[in-house]
């Protein structure tokens, strides 16, 4: 009971977890190790917009054949059952390294969903599917400084890990203290342009989407998290780890998957992502990667050996994001003031070359790495 009474306090005032300890997860790995991931249609991607302190997005990755990076992010914030609000972020990454990144963020008015929660709307934006689950447009004239008119076609099936991508935090199951979702678009094609001050970027190219729900407050969630999204001719991987704090014993759980073309090769978890050289942040003393190594494990649906591996340096760093100065001010009232909590995001992006063994054949695949490694407490 004095548990309980600690988890409620801390859900409202934003403190520290009670120590559970590794036993009050359970995660999508262990889903996966008998069912490792599920194909979803549309309905897997419907809006959750749950009563409780949550944080649920809907963010779409482009890798333009131009070299442009770019991100739209529709974010839906819920503090203690009491306040909703919704805001939608932009950001845009100039190949030539010398244009500063682009960066907007915008609170939305009137915000809304159709029917079957599958599209978003507000004043000036629309995230819409199409009937056949196939497409997403996003227009949105929210912000002058970037008109977004982008639209993304699903190239191969969306899946989440396991039976349901979700992972449940607290000792009885039935009743969580939260979890964590996600749900992945992993191959895309992303036509449209994002128009600055300085005029139109064309985002002909690849993407990613996923949709991510966050059923608790983000640093009793995860500690620290990895994000690696690689697009190419031909292929695409995609992996999402994440570290628990000490209230869930520092778990690791990572998701992910590998694509060629329109099929799934294989996807569910875990697969690894190690920071094989570090150097710290003298600021915030983090110790931010400079270099990693990445495996992708599993089978396909024949039951043929499935390795994607690379290792290497990460090069220059494209960013790096102060999060309590660039959030909203509602998710700063999520994340609370607890002591040791002082999230950052560090960016990358480099041409890479993986290697992948299908059974006997192997080959190398030359494409684009984009990744974020985040810190959070």
């Amino acid at each position: 009971m004095f548990n309980w009474a600690k988890q409620q306090l801390a859900n409202v005032a934003g403190t520290a977890e009670p120590i559970y300890g590794p036993d009050a997860i359970q995660t999508i790995t262990k889903q996966a190790e008998t069912t490792p991931y599920t194909e979803i249609s549309k309905d897997g991607i419907k809006w959750k917009t749950i009563e409780w302190t949550s944080v649920e997005t809907q963010t779409f990755y482009f890798i333009a054949d131009g070299g442009h990076i770019g991100m739209a992010q529709v974010i839906y914030s819920n503090v203690a059952g009491v306040r909703i609000t919704c805001q939608f972020n932009t950001k845009i990454i100039y190949p030539d390294g010398k244009t500063p990144h682009l960066w907007s963020t915008t609170p939305l008015e009137n915000y809304g969903f159709d029917d079957e929660k599958l599209s978003f709307f507000a004043d000036d934006i629309a995230v819409t599917l199409s009937e056949d689950g196939s497409e997403i447009t996003i227009k949105s004239v929210v912000n002058a400084d970037s008109l977004v008119d982008i639209k993304i076609t699903k190239l191969a099936p969306a899946f989440v890990a396991g039976n349901d991508g979700t992972t449940t935090y607290g000792i009885d199951p039935e009743a969580p203290n939260g979890w964590m979702r996600h749900a992945f678009w992993p191959r895309n094609k992303v036509s449209g342009t994002i128009v600055t001050q300085a005029g139109a970027v064309d985002f002909t190219g690849k993407g990613l989407f996923i949709h991510a729900l966050q059923g608790m407050k983000p640093h009793h969630a995860a500690a620290k998290w990895n994000f690696i999204n690689f697009q190419s001719p031909t292929y695409s991987a995609v992996m999402m780890d994440f570290t628990t704090p000490p209230s869930y014993g520092e778990t690791n759980v990572n998701v992910g998957g590998i694509v060629k073309d329109n099929e799934i090769i294989m996807a569910g978890s875990p697969q690894s992502v190690v920071h094989t050289e570090t150097k710290e942040d003298e600021e915030v003393h983090w110790p931010v990667p400079s270099a990693l190594k990445l495996l992708w494990t599993g089978k396909t649906k024949d039951g043929k050996d499935v390795t994607v591996s690379w290792e290497g340096p990460l090069g220059e760093r494209l960013d790096r994001i102060d999060v309590m100065a660039e959030v909203p001010a509602v998710l700063k009232s999520i994340i609370g003031g607890v002591a040791g909590t002082r999230p950052y995001i560090y960016q990358w992006s480099i041409r890479i070359t993986v290697k992948i063994q299908i059974g006997e054949e192997i080959r190398d695949e030359t494409g684009t790495l984009f990744y974020e490694s985040t810190f959070i407490s």
